[in-house]
C-alpha cells in the first residue's frame, strides 16, 4: 500500500485554462478548457492521436488493500477478480432496482485500484465506499488533489510529453475498453461496423504538480490541447455512454448498450443483478440511446435535457405529436454536423423522424439505432401449453 502523495491545492480552474484562446467550459465540466478556439480542428487533432485532453477537474480515489478486487468485484457489475497489473476496464453500481448510480473507469496496478470518475460523483461514491468496508482489509484514499487526468488517443502518452504516475511502478493509463465488446459482455447495436471500433481513447493520470509544466509545452508548441467540445463530439459519434449526461436516476445499463463493457453477464451477485439479468433474458429496457442528425438550418444545438417529440398517427386524423424521450448529449461533429444523443421510449420505431424542442423551436432529427426496439429478451424460453388445451402425442 502507498502512502499518500501529499496534497496540492489547485488554483481555481486547471492551468491550462491560461493558454491563448482557452475558454472555460461550464456546468459538470466547469474547471477546464471546452475549446482552445478552433473545435473542429482541434477534433481532426484529437482523432488522429495528436492532442490532449484537459480532464484535470476529473476526480480519482483508490483502493489499496488484499481484499479491494474481491470487495469492488461483490458489489459492481463487471468481474474484476481476475484483473493483472495495469489492465484497464469499467464497472457500474446500481441501486438494488438495478439502476444505474456510479459508472467507474477502474486501473488495478497489482497494490491499488485506481478509480477514474466525474468530480461531482466523488464525495458521495467515496463515503459509500468507506460505508461498505466492514471488516475487510481495504482503504480508499481520495487523491484528486495529487494527481490530474488527461485524455487523448494517442496509443504511447509519451508522444504528448506525458509521463503517467507509476506510484507502484506500474504507469497509471487507462484504456477505455469501448473499441470492442468486453468479455461477459453483450451488444445490442446491430451494426456490425460500430463507430466504437475506431474509438481509442487514454486516460492519463499525471502528477497535478505536472500541469503548469504541461501548460508550458501546449504554448511551446511541443505539444497539441484539444477542448472538451472536441472530445464530446466524438463520444457521441462513437456512441460512447457518459453516465454524468447520458443517464438519469431512472437509468438501467440496457438502454445505453452498456452491457458491451461494463457488465459481465455470467459473474456472481451483485446489487441490482436481478434487473439486469431479468431485463436481458426476459423482458425489454423502456427506453433505448438513439444518435440524432440534427437540422442545424436553424443553427440552433439542443441541449441536455431539451424535449424530443415524434408523430403519433390516428386513422383518419392529423398526427399529434407527444413526448418520447429527451437529450442527453449533443455536439457539432467536424463531419456529421450537428448530432446528439437521446435517449427515447423503446417503443418508438427507428424508422420514425423525431422533432426536438429547444430554444423555442422544433428541429427535425433523423435516427440512426444503437440500442434497437428489440434489446433483451434473448433466452429462448419454451411457451407452456394452455389449460385445457390437447398436445399431441407423437
Amino acid at each position: 500500500m502507498t502512502n499518500p502523495v501529499e496534497p496540492i491545492v489547485p488554483a481555481v480552474g486547471s492551468p491550462l485554462l491560461e493558454l491563448d484562446g482557452a475558454v472555460q467550459a461550464d456546468g459538470i465540466d466547469a474547471g477546464v478548457a471546452a475549446h482552445y478556439g478552433s473545435p473542429n480542428n482541434e477534433q481532426r487533432r484529437l482523432l488522429a492521436g495528436g492532442a490532449i485532453v484537459d480532464l484535470s477537474h476529473r476526480g480519482v480515489l483508490s483502493i489499496a488493500g488484499p481484499d479491494r478486487l474481491t470487495w469492488l468485484n461483490s458489489m459492481s457489475s463487471q468481474e474484476l477478480r481476475g484483473l493483472t497489473p495495469g489492465q484497464s476496464t469499467e464497472t457500474l453500481l446500481l441501486d438494488p432496482a438495478g439502476h444505474l448510480e456510479y459508472a467507474i473507469a477502474l486501473i488495478d496496478d497489482g497494490v491499488e485500484s485506481w478509480l477514474l470518475v466525474e468530480e461531482a460523483e466523488l464525495p458521495g461514491l467515496h463515503a459509500w465506499l468507506d460505508r461498505m468496508r466492514f471488516t475487510l482489509r481495504v482503504q480508499v484514499v481520495d487523491h484528486t488533489l495529487a494527481y490530474a487526468t488527461i485524455g487523448s488517443m494517442a496509443a504511447d502518452p509519451a508522444a504528448l510529453a506525458l509521463t503517467p504516475a507509476s506510484p507502484n511502478g506500474v504507469p497509471l493509463v487507462w484504456h477505455d475498453p469501448w473499441s470492442e465488446v468486453a468479455p461477459g459482455g453483450w451488444q445490442y447495436a446491430a451494426d456490425t461496423a460500430h463507430p466504437g471500433a475506431a474509438w481509442h481513447w487514454n486516460e492519463v493520470l499525471i502528477p497535478r504538480a505536472a500541469l503548469p509544466a504541461l501548460r508550458d509545452a501546449v504554448a511551446a508548441g511541443a505539444v497539441q490541447a484539444s477542448g472538451l467540445l472536441a472530445l464530446e463530439a466524438l463520444r457521441i459519434a462513437a456512441w460512447r455512454p457518459r453516465g454524468a449526461l447520458d443517464a438519469d436516476e431512472r437509468t438501467i445499463p440496457h438502454e445505453l448498450d452498456w452491457l458491451r463493457t461494463a457488465v459481465h453477464l455470467n459473474k456472481g451477485c451483485y446489487r441490482g443483478q436481478e434487473t439486469v439479468a431479468k431485463v436481458h433474458n426476459l423482458g425489454h429496457p423502456p427506453r433505448r440511446l438513439v444518435l440524432l442528425h440534427l437540422d442545424g438550418s436553424d443553427s440552433v444545438l439542443p441541449v441536455h435535457g431539451d424535449e424530443v417529440q415524434g408523430d403519433r398517427f390516428v386513422a383518419n386524423e392529423e398526427p399529434e405529436r407527444r413526448t418520447v424521450g429527451s437529450i442527453t448529449s449533443s455536439a457539432i461533429h467536424y463531419e456529421l454536423g450537428p448530432i446528439a444523443l437521446a435517449v427515447v421510449k423503446r417503443t418508438v420505431p427507428g424508422t420514425v423522424t423525431l422533432h426536438v424542442l429547444s430554444q423555442g423551436i422544433s428541429i427535425t432529427a433523423s435516427q440512426e439505432v444503437i440500442v434497437p426496439e428489440s434489446a433483451g429478451s434473448v433466452a429462448e424460453i419454451p411457451r407452456l401449453p394452455r389449460l385445457g388445451v390437447r398436445v399431441p402425442r407423437g
